[in-house]
């Protein structure tokens, strides 16, 4: 396994960006932070407000996860400042988990922000997801905040 990281095209763009929306909706339904009848909308106003150029929007970069010419994932790093990058997304598509690749994304993303001069990087994970907590610590990543919420 040869895992690279390729700059999206429009296409892989607005394909990962329809499922984006739809995943990030579900994942703020699930922690309960939106309403079902809202989620979807929500979600759109702040991808449009995240990527307003799209895949080109300046200081972020959107790859798609390769393992030979096998399409298995993409990854979304955001440089905010000249030091801090954030990793707004990363999602190994379905028959393609459990094998590494988020791992070595995630290892290839981190060889690319020293190359653009960051000194680290955040990312946020909700609380339900076990598996990306579970890598992300596997990968020397501590937390550094935690929200929690009851519901009455």
């Amino acid at each position: 396994m040869t895992v690279r990281l390729e700059e999206m095209n429009a296409d892989e763009f607005q394909q990962y960006k329809n499922l984006a929306i739809r995943n990030f909706a579900n994942e703020q339904m699930k922690s309960g932070s939106w309403e079902s009848q809202e989620a979807i909308s929500k979600a759109k106003q702040e991808y449009e407000k995240l990527l307003p150029e799209g895949q080109n929007t300046e200081n972020h970069y959107l790859f798609t996860i390769r393992d030979g010419s096998k399409e298995v994932g993409m990854i979304w790093l955001a440089k905010r400042t000249d030091e801090k990058g954030f990793i707004y997304d990363i999602n190994i598509w379905e028959g393609n988990q459990s094998k590494g690749y988020g791992k070595q994304a995630m290892q290839e993303m981190e060889i690319l922000a020293k190359k653009i001069g960051l000194k680290s990087i955040g990312l946020h994970v909700f609380g339900h997801n076990k598996v990306a907590r579970g890598l992300y610590e596997k990968l020397g990543y501590i937390e550094t905040n935690i929200k929690m919420e009851k519901t009455l």
